[in-house]
């Protein structure tokens, strides 16, 4: 899969904040999701504050939510644990294992935030601008702004509110199971991104695409070709 290079890897914590702040103003929160028919997860996760970094991208056809293609990649973090500038440390092992897909697809779910950030640029925007396709920030808990709790059937959602700014919506995605929280990543807008965490579920709390690259992140799903 093609990826964009928009900045080098190798930065300072001051200069991680201004290249924040440049893609931010890159984000595009309007819709661009048309009837997608390949729709990708992607997650990491780490062997200890220390350890290896191992980033997954699954692939899954739409509407049948068939498991297509499996990527992962390890490698030693380049950036600290900093809240914030968590983009900075998952992106490259995470863009490895995007090079590797011979599927491209036509949405991204990303365990993370997208415009839900201080700065409105978390993981799932940041992942969105790389790869240059329609991203949703879809994750278990908040980084910023306040919310009201929504009623409690799935499909229920309130929003997610920051400064004033609707940055997201704290979704029922499973009736009577906590909510999580979905944000605009990249050329797609809100309402357009809960609809679409509504249409991939598959009887958990995180949609499928979600729980499927945290499986592969942890070892769980093994990699596969299409």
């Amino acid at each position: 899969m093609e990826l964009c290079r928009l900045h080098e890897w190798g930065l300072t914590y001051a200069e991680a904040i201004q290249v924040q702040l440049a893609l931010a103003g890159m984000v595009s929160t309007r819709n661009e999701v048309v009837a997608p028919r390949l729709i990708a997860g992607i997650d990491a996760r780490y062997e200890g504050s220390k350890g290896m970094a191992t980033g997954a991208v699954v692939v899954l056809s739409y509407p049948d939510m068939a498991l297509r293609e499996v990527r992962t990649c390890q490698a030693l973090p380049l950036f600290p644990y900093i809240p914030g500038l968590l983009s900075f440390r998952e992106c490259p092992v995470i863009m490895e294992a995007c090079r590797r897909l011979t599927l491209s697809p036509d949405l991204v779910f990303v365990d993370g935030q997208g415009i839900a950030h201080p700065r409105r640029i978390g993981l799932a925007s940041h992942v969105g601008l790389l790869l240059d396709r329609p991203t949703i920030g879809c994750a278990k808990s908040r980084l910023c702004g306040e919310h009201e709790e929504p009623g409690p059937d799935r499909g229920a959602w309130s929003d997610l509110v920051d400064a004033g700014a609707v940055i997201g919506a704290s979704l029922r995605t499973k009736s009577r199971t906590k909510p999580v929280y979905v944000s605009v990543g990249h050329r797609v807008d809100l309402s357009t991104a809960i609809q679409w965490a509504l249409a991939c579920y598959g009887g958990y709390r995180l949609p499928e695409p979600v729980r499927l690259a945290h499986l592969a992140a942890s070892g769980k799903l093994a990699e596969t070709e299409a």
